[in-house]
């Protein structure tokens, strides 16, 4: 999702720090997409309960590393940059960091 500021730099794309990442991310992402398939197959076909559960927790370890990534990379870009900055924009960025945390957490 793209922030106010993101807008204000004008015809320039939004640089984020996952940016240099960006194709890992995704070969990671498509890879787990393929295994949520994966999943529906095996729902479709009927297979063993414990097996299904043990791939569902393989996806979820998948996505968690996913997340952790995206965020050690929005740290140490968007948060210590706003931090050089100070201000309001600072604040913003470590509240929001914060919350993504408490949200990773409770997952």
């Amino acid at each position: 999702m793209d922030h106010p500021e993101d807008a204000a730099a004008g015809a320039e794309a939004p640089h984020h720090g996952y940016s240099h990442a960006k194709e890992a991310h995704l070969k990671r992402l498509r890879r787990i997409e393929g295994q949520v398939r994966g999943l529906q197959r095996m729902v479709d076909e009927d297979q063993y309960c414990i097996d299904i559960l043990t791939q569902v927790s393989a996806a979820t370890k998948a996505l968690q590393q996913v997340a952790l990534g995206l965020l050690e990379e929005h740290l140490s870009h968007c948060v210590v940059d706003a931090a050089r900055r100070g201000g309001p924009d600072a604040d913003e960025k470590v509240r929001e960091a914060s919350a993504a945390i408490a949200r990773l957490v409770k997952s």
